[in-house]
């Protein structure tokens, strides 16, 4: 077995586009971080191989904690965006690593969240994160990704799950015509439909719908655009209602796990539009249940604005890793 000096330790975050692919130091921060676009390479050993190459790494001195956008629970491997497909068990035999940890995408931005500081979040109401309590964390952004985090023993685990697509529960009268229109498309509607980048061109057509006007080709980028400059008003509400929206889901996440350690938004959608949403009734439809108002009240939100969540995470994940092997030893 390798001697902990020796050893090389290699993160990767892998979307459906990009590739980012870095080696931690000796104090755990990432360095020599590669991007690399995934359509020039015939799957992910040729990218580790590349990366291996031009770093004069040997690979059975690697441990890898690589996070990819997809389900992790079983060997087989297969890519939701990419014709990518491999088994977990074959790449570490072919590399020839020392140890290899594949997990989720949202897993790694859960284990993100504890080596954030002020720089790379933005907080949006609540009282005080208390250290140590539940963490959920929500994303839109493709889809809506939810994952939980929690202390056990004094390691932090990630609790993940499909929390995205849980139904879709109106709160006021628009939201059930939002609801209606929804119906008229799909045989049951998630919370995604509404809180993704699909969701808020649906939440606009169904305002047109509402208020009986066509809607127009938009896409997402162009309703919050016009949405948050006031340029078109239909758009503005459907950027509102987005936010109200989110509110509630988020709040809901704080019921269910209890989390004073704070709500956490990631995804690509919410950094783009901080002060809008601050203004919003994000907030308010966070605190907005009822006898326990006063519960949410305490629980603080954030938006992650880290631009590399993905990284951070699968770093945290790794050391994590580490130090419990090197303990066991």
């Amino acid at each position: 077995m390798a001697s902990n000096s020796s050893m090389v330790n290699i993160v990767a975050d892998i979307g459906g586009t990009n590739l980012r692919i870095g080696m931690l130091d000796g104090t755990g921060s990432v360095k020599n971080l590669h991007l690399y676009q995934c359509a020039e390479f015939s799957g992910l050993q040729t990218v580790l191989e590349d990366y291996f190459v031009q770093h004069q790494i040997d690979s059975s001195q690697v441990n890898a904690c690589l996070a990819i956008a997809c389900p992790v629970d079983k060997d087989l491997i297969s890519m939701t965006n990419l014709p990518w497909e491999f088994k977990q068990s074959e790449l570490k035999a072919n590399l020839n690593l020392r140890s290899l940890y594949m997990i989720n995408d949202y897993t790694a931005i859960a284990m993100s969240i504890n080596s954030l500081d002020d720089s790379q979040k933005v907080k949006i109401g609540g009282g005080q994160a208390v250290a140590h309590k539940p963490i959920a964390i929500c994303g839109p952004g493709t889809g809506l990704g939810v994952a939980n985090l929690f202390e056990y023993q004094g390691q932090w685990i990630s609790v993940g799950g499909e929390g995205g697509h849980v139904d879709f529960a109106p709160t006021d009268d628009t939201e059930v015509a939002i609801l209606k229109f929804l119906n008229n498309k799909y045989p049951r509607v998630s919370a995604e439909q509404l809180l993704s980048g699909l969701g808020i061109e649906q939440i606009y057509q169904a305002l047109c719908d509402l208020n009986q006007i066509p809607a127009k080709p938009y896409q997402a980028k162009d309703i919050s655009a016009k949405g948050v400059a006031q340029q078109c008003d239909i758009c503005h509400q459907a950027m509102q209602q987005f936010c109200k929206t989110l509110g509630s889901f988020a709040g809901n996440l704080a019921l269910t796990t209890g989390a004073f350690g704070g709500v956490y938004i990631a995804g690509g959608i919410a950094p783009r539009f901080l002060e809008f949403l601050a203004k919003s009734d994000f907030r308010k439809r966070f605190e907005a249940k009822g006898r326990f108002e006063g519960f949410n009240q305490a629980i603080p939100t954030y938006v992650i604005t880290e631009p590399q969540p993905g990284i951070l995470g699968a770093s945290a994940f790794l050391t994590q890793q580490i130090n419990n092997e090197v303990v066991c030893l």
